[in-house]
């Protein structure tokens, strides 16, 4: 009897055992494959995983016969080891997608969509301290597109409208997350300088350097910097009126050492490249003034097939030339849930680490290739360790391309 007791105990841990371990690789899986995949027409479809996975389609097996079809999406089920199902995903049938690989430095200039309310301040008047922002409802982050139905584009319109206005409440129009707001301010009289003031400080317009990723002969779209175009006091995305991307050449560098992020420090030229139609989380996108070279072209990697381990980055860090270096790259956990900041890289080439101490400001956009193809670009570094940076997909840049050339056709009808 105590033998049975014994005997059941043991199936009874060992199947609760099981459980768990069951339970725990379902969750861990489930962080680490995508929901949506692309596949190139006729391929075998893979997921790269320490935990093997097989895609049933149909109930049985997904093979490449499967998959023949460009534009068809299948439904299919992910199962650990073949036995256990843990996940349903959408794979979209696709040719394979070349691009011009860029990795030269270029200057943006970006104009705001209204002025970008960067913060709000008390006006000193004879009576006392007042705050026409505040009390009229002004948040930080909020945009004022207009003043009494006209069109605010610069500063120099805001300042202008308030001093006229002589005291009388001023109709705003602004936008906020998005959304069109109408708030009344009462610009106050500064008894210091003797003008009206609602007690705001505004930003019109942004400008810096980076690195371009890619031109897509496909969509006609040339697209770089890995991350948006962010208020350097409020953090949040510049809404976009318009911009445009010109050609750069680095100068400088100030290398970069844990707590102290470096920076290369560029030159715009004459030479423009292309407007700026989209800002976006992973990225600015714009259509190119001129044909751009298209002799050497480069596949896009997708998500799936990016190995961690070996890699390259290409980047600009004197002049206008772009040269390799080595790297590595690791997919981070639940990678495939977003949409920028999806690997990490390390940068491993000595001479790279010598003149700039890995990465540094104005790198980011720098292409990232394994094994002769695109898999994505540097965005962010580790402040405290600069030898670290995070990287986004390229398929992730390559679907807001076509977005960028969807918004162009769109404004050109």
């Amino acid at each position: 009897m105590r033998y049975i007791r014994l005997t059941l105990r043991i199936l009874f841990f060992a199947a609760l055992l099981f459980c768990i371990t069951v339970f725990t690789a379902v969750i861990v899986m489930n962080r680490t494959v995508s929901r949506e995949y692309k596949i190139n027409r006729g391929d075998t479809f893979k997921i790269d995983s320490a935990i093997p996975v097989t895609v049933d389609f149909k109930g049985v097996k997904a093979s490449s016969e499967d998959f023949k079809n460009v534009g068809e999406v299948f439904d299919v089920d992910l199962k650990i080891l073949g036995i256990i199902p843990f996940s349903k995903a959408s794979v979209t049938v696709v040719d394979e997608t070349y691009v011009s690989v860029l990795g030269t430095p270029f200057g943006m200039k970006i104009y705001t969509n209204g002025l970008l309310v960067i913060s709000t301040g008390d006006v000193e008047t004879a009576s006392g301290t007042v705050n026409p922002a505040q009390d009229a409802g002004i948040k930080v982050g909020d945009y004022i597109v207009s003043a009494n139905g006209e069109r605010i584009n610069c500063n120099e319109d805001l300042v202008e409208t308030v001093i006229e206005s002589g005291g009388k409440p001023l109709a705003l129009e602004i936008t906020r997350a998005g959304k069109s707001k109408k708030l009344s301010v009462t610009p106050a009289l500064d008894k210091n300088e003797g003008l009206y003031r609602i007690g705001v400080w505004v930003r019109d317009s942004s400008a810096g350097v980076g690195t371009l990723t890619f031109y897509s002969p496909a969509s006609n779209v040339i697209c770089g910097l890995g991350h948006g175009i962010c208020d350097r006091d409020t953090g949040k995305l510049l809404s976009l009126e318009h911009g445009e991307l010109v050609s750069a050449e680095i100068i400088s560098v100030i290398k970069g050492s844990a707590g102290e992020p470096g920076e290369l420090k560029g030159r715009f030229t004459s030479d423009r490249i292309s407007d700026i139609a989209l800002n976006t989380d992973n990225g600015v996108y714009g259509n190119p003034y001129k044909l751009l070279d298209t002799s050497k072209l480069v596949k896009v990697a997708y998500k799936q097939d990016i190995k961690n381990g070996d890699a390259q980055i290409l980047c600009t860090i004197s002049g206008d030339k772009p040269k390799l270096y080595s790297c590595r790259v690791q997919k981070r956990t639940g990678a495939y849930d977003l949409n920028t900041q999806n690997m990490i890289v390390t940068v491993t080439d000595k001479e790279l680490i010598s003149a700039t101490g890995g990465i540094i400001q104005g790198m980011s956009g720098s292409p990232i290739l394994q094994n002769g193809e695109l898999i994505g670009a540097v965005t962010h570094v580790f402040v405290d360790d600069p030898k670290k940076g995070y990287a986004v997909f390229a398929e992730n840049m390559l679907d807001t391309a076509a977005s960028a050339e969807k918004e162009r056709l769109k404004n050109a009808s």
